[in-house]
């Protein structure tokens, strides 16, 4: 796997080095237990696993864990349940990642194959099969082209309507349709296309949108009126595709209601579906993932996002085999999400992701 296959996303609290042996093995015991069944953890359970302490010894240490904030004590139950700082301890110091199978590489590597896809259709069978193999539901941004544009053209469809064509070096294809005012002629169009041409050829369009705004005042005295008015109505028409209309892609809400304990909390789901409708914020979070060097991984009020539902998220950035970041996919969950398994499973479906999405770029 590529290193480093975790990022730290860890927040202030207990650390490992301030527990003792005894107290690391119980602690680790614990949240192995409530990650594979979701039910508190008690004293005697856990002197059934194994552990060479008597049960008041055990009572004794659990207590020290929940009053350094690792440990909680849900309701009236005499068990206990691993914090969400005592998750990200247990994931940042003592989670053992697994990798996935021979089969699921194999899987995953069949169903990304497939040539002569858009973008948003390899994003969407990516998610479907994330949310799938990892039994949470999966999210995934449709990246930020950066291509430089190759070419611009307005070309007439009547007297009152033109076509704005934008061709990147990446071989897409921008078309807006736009309404033309009167006294704009076949000779304005082109002077307009010219312009363009001039100044935008190699260069990303979100990165030239900003000077182009400034070239184009001081460009006025030179440029006919008709042109200049098509100039901007072009860049705008373009530019309003580079950031409003990317694509958020969430599949696998229904794995959110296979839970036992999320079915009893039916409140929490409710909050949960209603984060996963926030698209601009759930971009931002995704985005900030691209900038990360392997699997981050969010889990309750460490992102404002998912505090209220207390879920976890675990995502990894897709990036081309020229090591440039696309964007980033991943897996929303509760946070007693089955982290050894879901944590390679995200890394591998990105890394294939990236190369299959890179194939689109030249």
């Amino acid at each position: 796997m590529r290193g480093p296959l975790l990022s730290s996303t860890a927040m202030e609290g207990p650390g490992l080095v301030g527990l003792d042996e005894r107290a690391r093995d119980i602690f680790r015991r614990i949240v192995e237990s409530y990650l594979q069944t979701g039910e508190p953890v008690g004293s005697r359970t856990l002197s059934l696993t194994g552990v060479s302490l008597s049960p008041a010894s055990i009572r004794n240490t659990m207590q020290d864990l929940t009053l350094a904030g690792l440990l909680a004590s849900p309701h009236t139950s005499a068990g206990r349940i691993p914090t969400h700082a005592g998750l990200r301890l247990f994931v940042d110091g003592l989670l053992e990642i697994g990798d996935i199978s021979r089969d699921e590489r194999r899987e995953i590597d069949a169903r990304l194959a497939g040539r002569g896809r858009s973008f948003e259709e390899a994003l969407d069978e990516a998610s479907t099969l994330l949310s799938g193999l990892a039994g949470g539901a999966s999210i995934v941004a449709s990246p930020v082209r950066d291509a430089g544009v190759k070419h611009v053209e307005f070309v007439a469809l009547g007297h009152d309507q033109a076509l704005a064509v934008l061709v990147a070096d990446d071989g897409t294809v921008e078309n807006r349709l736009m309404p033309l005012k009167a006294g704009v002629t076949p000779s304005t169009l082109q002077e307009a296309s010219n312009f363009l041409n001039a100044r935008l050829k190699g260069r990303p369009l979100h990165e030239a949108r900003t000077e182009m705004r400034t070239e184009l005042e001081a460009a006025r005295r030179e440029l006919d009126a008709a042109a200049a008015r098509l100039v901007e109505d072009g860049l705008a028409a373009w530019s309003g595709g580079a950031e409003r209309e990317r694509a958020l892609i969430v599949r696998g809400r229904a794995n959110l209601l296979q839970d036992r304990e999320a079915v009893e909390d039916l409140e929490r789901v409710r909050v949960l579906f209603d984060d996963l409708e926030q698209k601009e914020q759930l971009i931002g979070l995704l985005d900030g993932v691209s900038n990360a060097q392997g699997v981050r991984i969010f889990i309750g009020a460490e992102t404002r996002l998912f505090s209220l539902s207390g879920s976890a998220v675990i995502a990894a950035p897709y990036m081309s085999g020229r090591q440039r970041v696309l964007g980033a996919i991943g897996v929303i969950g509760p946070a007693r999400l089955n982290y050894a398994r879901v944590i390679p499973l995200v890394d591998y479906t990105a890394r294939v992701l990236g190369r299959m999405l890179d194939g689109q770029e030249t």
